[in-house]
């Protein structure tokens, strides 16, 4: 809605994208504020607009990023899952099936007000079945990832710090090494106690640290925003290497968050391929600019 003007209840947002194979599709999107926004893809309506992902892969750096090394694990939860999804689309659909299953498991726990009864166990075996399955591939897939990011991770960090570091990112949940199907039976009793799933991969963390200390707690702030912008960037290059297609790098107003320093480092390292960059302010020096489009009042005022 944040995109739409206040005096319209409807807004149009359109791209024309060429891949690197020499396909080209149109896509338009309507966002509104009354009823379902909707997506067209070569003038064919989109039965869903998650039917979008994997279309146009793209890498956001935006401000909330900076909140990924210091703020709740489920930041880093969504990084891990976003960062599967654009590396397969298949893992959103798992994600929203693990989602769902926690949600059914949870509304079993609060209607059982704690009691057990044969009903009850039933559902909750049921709803255990499902989860083990579907979690585990989560968990396994998140993994995977993280093995795979980490050396990514590390070279980018070094780059944009301008300095050698020790990062070691880790993603071993206890349930992932005993099982899910073992954890859930052994956290039963507490689960029914507190009402919630207490065990799962809606609950897990990635640890972060640099030089042996704990990035979230004993890293200073520049530190926890170069490590932040060393997962998005990380990840932008894994991608483009897995894929062997360079996503479309976009920084949404995140240079202005950034030292001088970090800035500049941050454009001396972007890699091959189109960014989009958007400001509040002028852009720092050592960014070269292709072509700047100045905006006001949702009016292009400049085109260069």
């Amino acid at each position: 809605e944040a995109m739409i003007r206040t005096s319209t209840h409807t807004a149009f947002v359109r791209a024309k994208v060429r891949h690197d194979d020499g396909r080209e599709i149109s896509i338009e999107a309507k966002l509104t504020t009354q009823g379902r926004n909707q997506v067209l893809v070569n003038g064919t309506k989109l039965p869903k607009t998650r039917d979008l992902l994997g279309m146009v892969r793209t890498t956001v750096f935006s401000p909330d990023d900076l909140d990924l090394v210091k703020g709740g694990p489920h930041l880093r939860r969504d990084f891990m899952d976003d960062s599967l999804v654009a590396f397969a689309v298949k893992y959103d659909a798992l994600r929203l099936d693990v989602d769902r299953a926690v949600r059914q498991r949870n509304a079993v726990l609060k209607q059982s007000g704690g009691r057990v009864n044969n009903a009850v166990s039933s559902m909750l075996d049921l709803w255990d079945e499902k989860l083990v399955t579907m979690g585990t591939q989560l968990g396994e897939a998140r993994k995977n990832l993280v093995t795979q990011l980490t050396p990514f991770i590390t070279h980018a960090y070094e780059e944009l710090a301008q300095r050698s570091c020790n990062v070691v990112v880790d993603y071993s949940p206890t349930w992932l090494e005993t099982g899910l199907e073992t954890a859930l039976q052994q956290s039963r009793s507490e689960d029914l106690r507190r009402l919630v799933t207490t065990v799962g991969p809606h609950r897990d963390d990635i640890e972060l640290e640099i030089n042996g200390l704990a990035a979230r707690t004993h890293a200073s702030q520049g530190e926890q925003r170069t490590l932040a912008l060393a997962l998005r960037l990380a990840l932008h290059r894994f991608i483009s290497q897995s894929v062997g297609e360079i996503p479309i790098l976009v920084l949404d107003d995140v240079l202005s968050e950034l030292d001088p320093d970090r800035a500049k480092a941050l454009l001396n390292h972007f890699p091959v391929g189109q960014v989009l960059i958007t400001t509040a302010s002028e852009l720092p020096i050592g960014a070269h600019i292709g072509r700047r489009v100045q905006i006001r009042a949702g009016t292009i005022l400049e085109s260069l």
